[in-house]
């Protein structure tokens, strides 16, 4: 069966980067956008990045320009404005696709129904989370209107905290 550590991403730099450098972490998948009503979701991700990284949580953040166009910019523009607005630390990659018959593999893994039973389908809008066990295999999708601060239980147990 397929899982993350399958997967190769461009991170937000550039270079190509094999996911399994993830391998026995917990890690939240995230299609972010920077001019987007939820953008203000980055704070609550950075929080659950300090509060759960030293423990083994990752979060891996995938621009998308896929909802009405809310994240025009190029990757060093994004860099840029997760870093000095919102003091990101975690792990940004380059700008992909994320629905359609274009979506990069990662996001075909993450909506398929074959590897997640209980949150398949397309990607609703920005700030769509999918939460990933210590094996790389999908536990939990939450909608994007799901606060940060609201997964914390879940990330706890996963870490077994």
């Amino acid at each position: 069966m397929t899982n993350l550590y399958d997967f190769k991403a461009k991170n937000i730099n550039g270079k190509e980067e094999s996911l399994d450098k993830y391998k026995g972490k917990v890690a939240l998948v995230v299609n972010v956008a920077s001019k987007c009503g939820l953008t203000p979701q980055y704070k609550g991700l950075q929080n659950l990045y300090e509060n759960f990284h030293n423990k083994g949580f990752e979060i891996l953040g995938f621009p998308s320009n896929d909802f009405m166009g809310q994240e025009p910019g190029t990757e060093e523009e994004i860099q840029n404005f997760c870093s000095t607005k919102y003091d990101v630390t975690f792990d940004l990659f380059s700008k992909v696709i994320v629905k359609g018959s274009d979506k990069v593999d990662i996001y075909n893994f993450l909506t398929s129904p074959e590897t997640n039973k209980d949150g398949a389908g397309e990607v609703s809008w920005n700030f769509q989370k999918y939460l990933i066990d210590k094996n790389g295999n999908v536990v939990k999708t939450y909608n994007p209107q799901t606060e940060p601060k609201d997964i914390a239980s879940d990330i706890e147990k996963q870490l077994a905290i």
